[in-house]
């Protein structure tokens, strides 16, 4: 008893003064080894009881880190038993690493372990050391072992960093403290990686990590541990001053003078935050989950005690704190590593300063103030750093403690500082710089400057969008926008969107490109319209800057407007003479088109890593053209709709003509083509259309042909067969069942009864359908359905993706006019889903509406698809049948 006290004794040293062993009874667990061997079932009682209790604690809002190092504690009574049980003292010693070596132990973590060996095991202790291993996983402890000489530690650790890493935490439960110190001692920096060397491993390590998560600290689906600004940047901050110093408490940083009181508790806050966060996880898992997946979001906001207020979601609330909390860490850990550069990699550099104005200066290729009272004494100083780092490349960044001094300061931007001509005009300047500006923008808002500068930005720094449509948060979006706004004028970089780069090129002010890109979200989460709230920001900020009336007119117009490009593109039929005017008649002129076409593809580019392909961008290419052409042709002398078909007839003609077909054989195909068959088709199209159905023979009288269609950015149906029943139903969820998108539909019917339908089809990855046997397949397999009476595919089966379970959308219904084609514009928005089209074909076709085209748009969850519609006798639906066909359409999808 007096042996066991002492190693207790010994066990509870390393977690200083938190008296666990009062939160615990440990009378089970002594129980449970009173015999010759363990009981397995007093073991498992033992750790289910305690884990119950952690949880309770947890759920009462119990101080989190007592919590995990509590967890660790309760894992070593068990381990140093087990061991003391069935290894005894052979000479060798067990040792917790890792997370574990730290004592930040979760419910659902690994227990990582390193069996320590005094040399090349023999049979026996093998064997005990198997036989203690699988006694750890029947008592249900999910333990990751390694089992290392010390020789073998040395080499391993030195060929890698994670080893090292790892033991460079390592913590000895038990066993030989002679052989944990020589294993400390050989793995040492005296020994392998020098703090230098370690530090330059480490800081590729995090840039790495970074880059796998878009270098985006956010993320709508975040990574707890791993991503930016997540626990391993706080973890990090302690490896490298470990490495460097010796010493193994992050406080310790104080008294080095590498941070401050007020950092340091900022730092533990927020990694008391994200362990909380991964603990409420591991519960409502049950298991190891770093991912703060939707799935989850929503029940730990309830846990925490969020609610919904000010147009947010408690969710929003939740997420905003999360993304805030992240946020400071990432300012700390740049600010730290940025100081551990100096100290570590730049030691030997005398670092001779080189001035570059009256305040500022340049060591170690780092800005710095010449004092550290010119942000007193020169507050306008606070935005001059962003200028300078824009007009001097070659400097890598700024000085610790000038960023220290920066964050210090802050509380000097006030009405007074905004008002000041020179912030204004300093503002204003680095949006003008022909380079950096992305770079200075992000620093600038990690630094926290751009929110206390332009207050309105601080209600959208971590502002989440619960949607599965927008992947980052209203910052971070913004700040996508802009970059992808300057690689526009990267002359290197043209080659991924020519015609915005010869665009940009022509453009007078680019400056006012990126101020619409800035403000053109500003007005999320206030409520209202985000769109007409940003424009009065962007007029009234600009009036201040000192902005001509044209030029704050014109970026006040822009983000107004800023959605109606994507919005005509992607839901209205731009096919169609008068949809094009009446988009031109609103953008007005040439300088707004060539803006509002950067903004939008910048903007969608933004928005979500998935959701820019080929087909999005032929859309808006066909549109800026045609806009294009009706501003050059004049919006008082719109197209003649007669004179457009006969050129088009004409054009295509002429070419199949000299492909061999004849003009009459032409001409009595065409004559049995409606006027909107040639509006709603290009030339190249046409002339596909014709060679398919003159040149296939088939006696059913059926012809399919599929094809990719680069100007459409995707694959190309075309289906010519006498109209049979459900024809769109069994077409769409054929396609649906293959796992394959359609983006585009036109629906016509010939005067003789044959279907001219042709879909825009895109593959899983957005792109068209390259595959020979997936396009064969798609045509064998329609063309049966098409014969076969029953309709196979009718009902599709696929299940819908997982993220869309949390994100419902109430169906809506509404209906428009257009007289100018004497139809029914049917605007749907439902939660996307597969077969949604074919149960929405159902639907027409059992309430005798007839389809002859569609719009198909996903944002996120959201299907936003347009059908243009008749009745089953031409013309616009009656409002009793509106009525009806949208009762049916929500009881169908609801």
């Amino acid at each position: 008893m007096g042996a066991e006290t002492g190693r207790l004794a010994s066990l509870d040293a390393a977690y200083d003064d938190e008296p666990f062993p009062e939160w615990f009874d440990l009378t089970e667990l002594s129980v449970a080894f009173a015999g010759s061997r363990p009981s397995l079932a007093g073991c498992r009682q033992f750790l289910s009881s305690s884990q119950q209790e952690l949880t309770e604690r947890f759920l009462a809002g119990a101080d989190i880190e007592h919590l995990i190092h509590a967890r660790s504690w309760i894992v070593d009574q068990v381990l140093v038993r087990c061991w003391e049980s069935i290894v005894g003292d052979s000479g060798s010693a067990l040792v917790a690493v890792g997370g574990y070596g730290r004592r930040e132990l979760l419910p659902g973590s690994d227990v990582d372990i390193m069996l320590l060996l005094g040399a090349a095991e023999d049979r026996q202790t093998g064997e005990k050391l198997e036989t203690f291993l699988t006694l750890l996983w029947d008592i249900g402890l999910e333990v990751g072992h390694s089992v290392r000489t010390l020789d073998e530690c040395s080499e391993q650790a030195s060929e890698d960093i994670t080893v090292a890493t790892n033991l460079m935490e390592a913590r000895l439960l038990t066993g030989s403290g002679e052989l944990f110190d020589a294993m400390r001692e050989r793995t040492g920096p005296a020994r392998i990686w020098p703090s230098r060397e370690f530090f330059s491993a480490k800081l590729k390590e995090q840039q790495d990590r970074y880059h796998r998560f878009d270098d985006a600290v956010y993320n709508l689906e975040p990574n707890v541990k791993e991503g930016p600004g997540g626990l391993r940047d706080a973890q990090m901050i302690g490896w490298v001053f470990k490495r460097h110093f010796g010493s193994s408490r992050v406080k310790n940083l104080i008294s080095r003078g590498f941070i401050t009181e007020n950092e340091y508790g900022a730092l533990m806050d927020g990694q008391r935050f994200l362990w909380k966060v991964r603990f409420g996880l591991h519960y409502i898992t049950g298991r190891r989950e770093d991912r703060l997946l939707f799935d989850h979001q929503r029940t730990l906001a309830r846990q925490f005690g969020y609610q919904d207020q000010n147009h947010k979601l408690a969710v929003e609330w939740f997420m905003k704190d999360y993304y805030l909390s992240i946020q400071e860490l990432s300012r700390l850990n740049e600010m730290l590593l940025q100081f551990f550069k100096e100290v570590i990699l730049h030691a030997e550099d005398p670092g001779e300063p080189v001035a570059i104005n009256r305040r500022f200066q340049a060591r170690k290729g780092f800005l710095e103030v010449r004092n550290d009272r010119i942000f007193k004494r020169y507050p306008f100083a606070l935005l001059e750093v962003f200028l300078l780092l824009e007009q001097h490349p070659e400097l890598n960044g700024v000085r610790a403690s000038t960023i220290r001094l920066i964050r210090d300061h802050r509380y000097l931007i006030d009405d007074t500082f905004r008002s000041d001509i020179r912030t204004r005009s300093l503002f204003m300047e680095i949006f003008r710089q022909p380079r950096g500006l992305t770079h200075e923008l992000r620093r600038m808002n990690r630094y926290g400057i751009l929110a206390a500068y332009y207050p309105a930005f601080e209600n959208v720094v971590g502002q989440m969008q619960h949607d599965l449509f927008h992947a980052y948060t209203v910052d971070e979006h913004t700040l996508f926008v802009v970059r992808n706004m300057r690689r526009f004028m990267v002359p290197q970089l043209a080659h991924e969107l020519p015609l915005c780069s010869r665009i940009a090129g022509t453009i007078p002010k680019p400056e006012l490109l990126y101020l619409a890109g800035f403000f053109h979200d500003i007005g999320k989460g206030r409520g209202g319209n985000h769109a007409e709230l940003g424009a009065v920001d962007a007029r009234l900020f600009l009036s201040q800057h000192g902005l001509s009336e044209y030029d704050q007119n014109l970026v006040a117009w822009l983000v107004e407007n800023h959605l109606i490009m994507s919005q005509t593109a992607q839901r209205r039929d731009i096919t169609d003479p008068e949809v094009v005017s009446e988009f031109a008649r609103q953008v007005g002129d040439r300088t707004r088109l060539d803006y509002l076409y950067l903004l939008t593809v910048a903007d969608i580019r933004g928005t979500n890593p998935t959701l820019w392909n080929d087909w999005k961008d032929a859309l808006l290419k066909d549109l800026y053209t045609a806009s294009k052409r009706a501003l050059r042709r004049g919006l008082e002398n719109p197209v003649n709709r007669d004179e457009l078909i006969n050129d088009i007839k004409s054009a295509a003609l002429k070419q199949l003509i000299a492909e061999g077909f004849e003009q009459q054989q032409l001409g009595e195909l065409w004559d049995d083509f409606p006027e909107e068959y040639f509006l709603r088709h290009k030339v190249n199209e046409i002339m596909w259309h014709a060679q398919t159905i003159l040149q296939q023979g088939d006696a059913n009288g059926i012809r399919i042909d599929l094809r990719e269609q680069p100007d459409s950015g995707g694959s190309a149906l075309f289906v010519y067969t006498p109209v049979v029943e459900r024809l769109f139903i069994k077409t769409t969820a054929l396609i649906d069942q293959l796992g394959l998108t359609i983006t585009d539909a036109r629906i016509i019917t010939s005067k003789r009864g044959y279907a001219l339908d042709t879909y825009l089809i895109l593959n899983a990855s957005g792109e068209p359908i390259l595959d020979h046997y997936q396009i064969q397949e798609l045509m064998t397999l329609l063309r049966e359905e098409l014969l076969s009476e029953g309709g196979v595919a009718e009902t599709v089966t696929r299940p819908p993706p997982r993220r869309f379970r949390h994100f419902k959308v109430p169906t809506r219904v509404q209906f428009h006019r257009d007289d100018a084609n004497q139809r029914t514009i049917l605007e749907l928005f439902t939660t996307d889903s597969p077969g949604l089209l074919s149960r929405v074909g159902r639907v027409l076709d059992a309430n005798d509406v007839v389809l002859q085209n569609a719009k198909i748009a996903t944002f996120g969850s959201q299907a936003e698809d347009v059908f243009y519609v008749t009745g089953r006798k031409g013309g616009p639906l009656t409002a009793e049948e509106q009525e009806r066909v949208r009762d049916k359409l929500v009881e169908a999808l609801d």
